[in-house]
């Protein structure tokens, strides 16, 4: 047994019971027919030929594959060819071939979808900004007869703006490449709500943007709204879909969290691979709110992340297990590219999950055990059903349910949570 382990074995990790937290749940039910419709009112037309660009970005977004299946059967339906145009920075390693497995690993693949991938890094200089930043699109997507865009809107995890994750992030980040997303980041994010803009009216003026397709998701991470926006009133409406977008997010239903356990991040999960608005912990001064997480344990990086374990940084703690998973190289190229190293410094490393688990408690500054707020979550995205001590149940600041009785947690033969094995 190691010395770290030696300190650590004798602290206890308290019981936890199953708890149910209730969100908005208002679901949109036709995404379908409701795109389709959409599409029909506000997109531009699409002359017989026309080579459409759908951009397709790296988050896990829900009935992501039904709607650009939706969006490029519409296409062919006006006489259009649609091409698939990754659209995410620097994710998947900033090369063509990782940007097109990060939405093969979605189902987005040209069997399922009816429209090839188009993946590369090249781009074309558009335009440049007010402050000097020169403004980069898709090389394929500029020289094609029109594009659409489709992402999801929702509050970013790094700073604060009038639009920040949507359509205008879409343009000026994810369709520009690693290149371009590099530029739009140079002046940090304390700029980045203005760069945003910037960037993106330079796109939505030289680029032939045909129409903006976005979805607002519940606390369940369903599609609650479908709207597509016609070019013009992209600027205009997307502040008040982010505002919408805030009312419906869910949270942790305590103000201060002692032990917070996160036990999976992942680039599809979060773009800090876990949404620091949930676990009250940011890598920039241009974004703060959630609760206070005294310590916080982070376990697995999700396959689909492919080593890449940005985030990993606003934690304290991890497994060697974990940090095994991780693909430095990867990471970095994000980091130098979103300009804040603090996501992708390494927590200290313990020997599992359970150290893990013990580190948390031991540093937590309760000094009677009964008093330790403890909550594991499986992942940001998923919060309906967490896992609380007694203390923490207690300390809820919003109505939940709980389930069954309070238990130990249980843990395999290495020392690992066998909670999420099926997913690990």
């Amino acid at each position: 047994m190691s010395k770290v382990s030696r300190m650590l074995e004798h602290y206890q990790i308290p019981q936890v019971i199953k708890v149910r937290q209730s969100f908005n749940n208002d679901t949109l039910d036709d995404v379908q027919q409701t795109l389709r419709r959409g599409l029909e009112k506000s997109c531009r037309p699409i002359a017989k030929g026309d080579r459409i660009a759908i951009t397709c970005g790296s988050r896990g977004i829900d009935q992501y594959v039904n709607m650009v299946r939706t969006i490029v059967q519409y296409v062919r339906d006006q006489g259009g060819e649609p091409m698939l145009i990754p659209s995410m920075g620097s994710h998947g390693g900033a090369t063509g071939e990782g940007q097109a497995e990060v939405l093969r690993k979605f189902g987005i693949t040209e069997e399922t979808v009816g429209a090839p991938v188009v993946s590369s890094m090249e781009v074309t200089k558009i335009g440049t900004t007010d402050r000097g930043l020169p403004v980069y699109a898709d090389k394929n997507a500029v020289e094609s007869d029109g594009i659409i865009l489709l992402n999801r809107v929702k509050p970013h995890t790094s700073f604060r703006g009038k639009c920040e994750s949507g359509l205008v992030k879409m343009l000026a980040i994810g369709l520009a490449k690693q290149k371009g997303a590099e530029m739009t980041h140079f002046l940090r994010y304390e700029n980045m709500a203005e760069n945003i803009i910037a960037a993106g009216s330079i796109g939505l003026e030289k680029l032939n943007i045909l129409c903006g397709v976005c979805t607002i998701e519940n606390g369940y991470s369903r599609v609650a709204e479908l709207h597509v926006l016609q070019r013009e009133e992209i600027l205009e409406k997307e502040p008040e879909l982010l505002k919408s977008a805030w009312a419906r997010m869910p949270r942790i239903a305590l103000d201060t969290i002692d032990v917070l356990i996160v036990n999976e991040i992942g680039k599809e999960i979060s773009g800090t691979g876990m949404d620091t608005n949930i676990v009250g912990r940011f890598h920039t001064k241009a974004a703060s709110g959630g609760p206070e997480s005294i310590k916080l344990g982070v376990l697995n990086v999700t396959e689909k992340s492919e080593g890449n374990a940005n985030g990993m940084g606003l934690a304290d703690f991890m497994p060697r297990h974990m940090y095994e998973q991780i693909d430095l190289e990867t990471c970095y190229v994000n980091t130098l590219t979103s300009t804040e190293p603090s996501s992708t410094r390494i927590p200290m490393i313990l020997a599992n999950d359970r150290e893990v688990f013990q580190g948390c408690v031991k540093l937590c500054g309760q000094v009677n055990f009964d008093d330790i707020r403890m909550v594991l979550i499986r992942n940001t995205k998923n919060l309906d059903e967490v896992y609380m001590s007694r203390a923490a149940v207690e300390a809820a600041v919003m109505p939940i349910e709980t389930e069954g009785d309070y238990h130990d947690l249980t843990f395999d033969a290495d020392g690992n949570l066998t909670l999420y094995s099926d997913k690990h």
